[in-house]
Formats: structure tokens, sequence, C-alpha cells
């Protein structure tokens, strides 16, 4: 259930980037992905090294084991073999109905059977993979004949059960092999499983077999073996220049960064993404607000969300990160600290200016990043 799976992979040239206007983000700050993806070095999704580059999480933090807790995020949970699912295991039997089909999925002897049925016709695939922690939902993906199916329907801790797979219900599909799943091409599997895994795709070309599911250290660190190599023979300055450190990037590369999975604000602008689709890439919501200005480090994704650390769902523990730009009540603001000061003095900055609204068919209310004076519904 990514965002970039739904963005085609489209390059900025310079001649939009000089004609684009009416935005609140400084022309030239961001980029799209699919430049960043052709630039040197580094960057999510990248698709230029050898496979055997990537040695796994282990190797990691046996020098950075305060990185530890990187596992427990919902980025590491993202995606994972269906049979190993937590969601699957947890819920051996589940159901859901439409009409004159029913949808199911068993789970058992180390193996999750997803089956459709309209009464008449029966299919039934293994699962192989699970897309989403599931702590909002989780999709799966099975191979048939050698392609791959994204399921019709999928899981939603919310309602705590089956319903369809974003935009993808057909009330009255043909049959049920389209009842059941919808074929991806080898474009889209590339992308989906590019944000939901690590070195799925390197430059070998695509390989399921030998990916490291979940967004992992090398996901955005590139992959370590130089780097491990480097400081196992006690060469720190070699070590330097073989790892990313994205934490040294400024305000708008850093956005970006995250914007590889989680769409730019070129990748929005481009795919003529609007409404409750554009909401979903917080990047763009976030450098579209009147405070992003050319940017700020205190105004960056990582500037409130640690990668390493699970997501804090309190909007309240928040504020803090808020007041590091606005000035307490009754103060006047500065060069280091140019945010007003709220009129009603209410602490709950985040709760007020970054609401939260349902997406139809997500059973969930997402954060919107667009930072603003919300108005009051007439």
């Amino acid at each position: 259930m990514s965002t970039v799976s739904r963005l085609p992979r489209l390059i900025v040239w310079t001649a939009a980037v000089l004609v684009w206007s009416g935005t609140a983000a400084p022309l030239g700050a961001q980029m799209a992905t699919a430049d960043r993806l052709e630039a040197p070095g580094w960057w999510p999704t990248k698709r230029t090294r050898p496979r055997d580059d990537y040695v796994g999480t282990g190797a990691c933090l046996r020098c950075h084991d305060s990185r530890a807790g990187q596992q427990a995020t919902a980025m590491a949970r993202t995606s994972r073999p269906a049979a190993e699912s937590p969601v699957l295991l947890a819920r051996p039997r589940l159901r859901f109905h439409l009409g004159r089909h029913t949808y199911s999925i068993d789970s058992d002897a180390g193996q999750s059977v997803y089956t459709v049925t309209d009464g008449a016709q029966t299919m039934s695939a293994t699962l192989a993979w699970a897309f989403g922690a599931g702590n909002v939902g989780q999709t799966y993906i099975f191979d048939r004949e050698g392609t791959l199916h994204e399921s019709r329907v999928s899981y939603y801790d919310a309602v705590q059960r089956l319903d369809f797979t974003p935009n993808r219900q057909i009330d009255e599909p043909r049959d049920v092999i389209e009842a059941m799943a919808r074929p991806m091409d080898d474009a889209e599997a590339r992308r989906c499983f590019g944000c939901h895994t690590t070195a799925s795709t390197t430059r070998s070309g695509f390989d399921t077999a030998r990916l490291i599911p979940g967004v992992t250290c090398e996901a955005c660190h590139g992959p370590g073996r130089r780097h491990v190599a480097a400081m196992e023979g006690g060469d720190r300055r070699e070590s330097r220049g073989t790892i990313l450190n994205p934490s040294d990037f400024d305000a708008a590369d850093s956005v970006d960064f995250c914007g590889a999975c989680h769409a730019t604000f070129w990748d929005v602008r481009l795919a003529n993404e609007r409404g409750l689709a554009a909401l979903r890439s917080q990047p763009f919501r976030l450098q579209s607000s009147a405070c992003w200005g050319e940017g700020d480090d205190r105004l960056t994704c990582v500037a409130c969300h640690d990668p390493h650390r699970p997501l804090v769902r309190d909007s309240t523990a928040y504020d803090r990160n808020c007041l590091s730009c606005h000035v307490a009540s009754g103060s006047s603001t500065t060069a280091s600290r140019p945010g007003r000061a709220c009129p009603t003095g209410k602490a709950a900055c985040a709760g007020c200016h970054m609401p939260k609204y349902d997406v139809p068919g997500m059973h969930f209310r997402f954060t919107d990043h667009l930072i603003r004076v919300v108005e009051p519904d007439p």
C-alpha cells in the first residue's frame, strides 16, 4: 500500500522546472525521483549496485546496535513472506463477501491460501508476499504462471477484516480470475517491491528470491559490503565514502529522500494527483506549506520522525517541534524563530494545523502534512 506504486516515473526536464510557478516551494528546490535515480551516488530504490554488495541488517548492527529499534518500525515490517505475516498467523480464517463472490484466506501449515468463488467456479493461490505492516492494512501478492498478481482484497486493522484493496473493487467482474486479483506488469512490480523490500532490483535485474524483506538499513544508506570491509580492516578514512548518511542533506534533499517512496513534490505534480491522492504524499504536502519557504532543517520528515524508531501516533508529541520555530505566547519573533505565537494559546499545534482525514476505502484517518490555519466548515 505504498504511495510510490501509483506514480509513473517521469523525468523533470529543465524547461519544466523553469516555467513552473504558483507554488510555495522555491523553483529547483525539489526534484522528481526519476531524476534522483539518474544522478550519481546512492538513492532509495536505485538499481545499479550488484546484489552481492548487500550484506543484511545483521552486519550493520554489529557496530550500530543502537539502531536495532529500526527493526520494530513499520518500514522494516512493510513486507514479509505471507507465511510469516503476524496478521495472517493471528487470523487463520478470513472471509469477505460481495454479491455472489466469496473471498477467503486460510492460513495453516506454513502457508496462506487465497480462494475466490462465485458458487460455480473456484480459484485458489498460495500467497507469496504480504505488503504493509498491518497497523493500517496489508495487501497480498502471489505468482501465477510467472506473473505477479495483487490480491483484489486486503486486510484492514481498523475493521479487523478483509475489504477491497484501494481502487481495486469491481462490482461485476467478468469471471473469477478478474474477481480474484490484478496482474502486475514488470515496471509496477519493480516499483512496489522497490519500496516494500530491500535489494529486490539490482544490477542483475528484478529478483524476489534473494531480496531482503522490509525497508532495512541498506535501503536508505546503500549497500554495505564495502563499508563493512573497510571498518573491519580498520580503515576509517576509506569507510567514509562507502555508505550514505542522509543526515548530511539539506532540507530539500532530505525531504526528497523520503519522497523516493512517499512521492516528492515533483512526483505528485507530474502525476497530476490532487485531493486525497495528493494528501497521502507527506513530502508534497509539507513542501506545499507556506512555512516551508526555502526549506529549514527543523521542518523535514526526520525532524519529527526518527526512521530508526516506531512511529509516534500521539499528535501532541510533535508540538515541541512546532515550538522550535514558533515563539511562545507574548514573545516576539526572531531570526532563528520566525514563527508567530498561536493566538489561541492552545498547546495542540499539530492536532489543529495538521488535521486528519478519512481516505475512502482505507479505513484509516491520515494526517495531512500541509501545515496551515484550517478554516472551519461553513
